[in-house]
């Protein structure tokens, strides 16, 4: 019973500090765009709100599970993903500098017009909508079985407490409780990697030879990762609405940071998962090698989950907030953006009662967005409006041929797990291309 006390007051601590200290929004500019006393964030606090941002409760699970399942070459395939702060940051760069855009909405509308707009909100709606119940399911495995009373009480009590500091502050507070949650994130995973590589027999190079590297024991997922970081950034707000805020060259430089960086704590989380192969435990990686250290450990795990998934929680509310009211327009001030923090937590949660399964949250939306790359990627490109929802529809179109596994055998040329995932991208990815291209090629004809 005691390890339950100690888990709640993490969570009600750590909030109720979170809260009191979070600055109070008394204008838009605070609210929506983070500005303190006119300035943006430098490239420490930009790069460490990234990373934090990134690294969710959801993720570090991933990791820590496909580290126990695939070996250290599961953990790589995952950090895989973080190509996407490189990909978006070199691109949203070129957008703001040479295109001379102030933001995503901007540039859709001024290229391919407001119904695109309109078709790619809905895209990043879905998006955050699944951030929410990914990341807080989470939170309620420390607590009890899934689908159980303490589960559910768990993730209730900490989206509304996540919520509660976020509507004092926005976006100030969600970037300034980032860096406090990242340093957190670093002291915590030292003190789980020094516990697992002191205990016997665990060494560095049995981390190095955990895995192998081939398409069924984990490359099929990385060479997913690595396609779906070309559209994947693109859906996410939460990245997007950072890249925004800074200058071009210090937002270029913090995303180029966050890559490296955010990858090698999704790689050294993974670790945990090997060290869970190692000693034949199944389950939920983190989990089982939390009890099985004891209660510190646990705790210590326990609180790095919280850690993340709030900083996550804190960024999704935020991005939503500002989708509605800047974006779209619907209402630039302060009540409504934090009614809609409100509506967003609330539909965010509703999952949490159907047994959504948490990898399906990244793998399934970057399939089903995998249309945006040819959007950002060529940018430069003035292909006609048309161009924009044929890419678009199609990824969507392989999207949900994954989800109901609709792909033909035939085409895909690898085996193992994940193989239906990489090869459905494979194929997505060229024919959303080809279809983007073929107006723009039928227009030169023409011409």
């Amino acid at each position: 019973m005691s390890i339950y006390i100690w888990q709640w007051g993490l969570i009600i601590v750590s909030s109720l500090i979170l809260f009191f200290i979070s600055p109070l929004a008394k204008s838009t500019d605070q609210f929506f765009k983070a500005t303190h006393l006119k300035k943006a964030p430098n490239a420490f606090m930009l790069t460490g709100s990234l990373i934090i941002s990134w690294i969710f409760a959801k993720s570090i699970t991933n990791a820590a599970n496909l580290g126990l399942e695939f070996g250290i070459v599961g953990g790589v395939a995952y950090a895989g993903y973080y190509l996407s702060f490189a990909v978006a940051g070199i691109l949203i760069y070129q957008i703001r500098v040479k295109g001379g855009f102030t933001s995503i909405h901007e540039f859709l509308i001024t290229r391919f017009g407001k119904g695109a707009m309109a078709l790619f909100s809905v895209l990043i709606a879905i998006r955050l909508f699944n951030e929410v119940w990914s990341n807080t399911i989470v939170i309620g495995t420390y607590f009890g079985d899934q689908g159980s009373t303490p589960y559910y009480w768990a993730i209730l009590v900490f989206t509304g407490l996540t919520l509660a500091y976020t509507i004092k502050g926005g976006l100030s507070s969600s970037i300034f409780t980032d860096v406090i949650q990242m340093g957190l994130f670093a002291v915590l995973l030292t003190v789980i990697l020094f516990s697992i590589f002191s205990s016997e027999g665990f060494t560095v190079s049995k981390v190095a030879t955990s895995g192998v590297w081939s398409f069924e024991m984990g490359l099929n997922l990385f060479f997913a990762a690595l396609i779906q970081s070309f559209s994947y950034p693109f859906h996410d707000p939460v990245l997007t609405d950072r890249a925004f805020i800074s200058s071009p060259k210090v937002t270029r430089k913090s995303f180029l940071w966050a890559s490296l960086l955010g990858a090698a704590c999704i790689i050294l989380f993974s670790i945990v998962g090997v060290y869970a192969q190692s000693q034949g435990m199944v389950g939920q990686a983190a989990v089982q090698v939390g009890k099985g250290f004891g209660i510190v450990i646990l705790l210590v795990i326990n609180f790095i989950m919280i850690t993340s998934a709030a900083s996550t929680l804190d960024s999704t509310f935020s991005s939503f907030s500002k989708l509605l009211s800047v974006d779209l327009k619907m209402g630039e001030y302060l009540s409504f953006g934090r009614a809609s923090m409100v509506v967003i937590a609330i539909l965010g949660t509703i999952p949490v009662f159907f047994d959504a399964e948490i990898l399906s949250a990244t793998t399934i939306s970057g399939t089903m967005v995998i249309g945006l790359t040819p959007v950002f990627l060529f940018w430069k490109y003035k292909t006609p409006k048309i161009s924009f929802y044929l890419s678009v529809l199609c990824g969507i179109i392989f999207g949900l041929v994954l989800v109901f596994d609709l792909f033909p055998k035939s085409l895909t040329f690898t085996s193992g797990k994940y193989a239906d995932l990489l090869w459905v991208n494979i194929w997505g990815i060229s024919s959303c291309i080809l279809l983007y291209f073929i107006p723009y090629w039928t227009k030169r004809l023409k011409n």
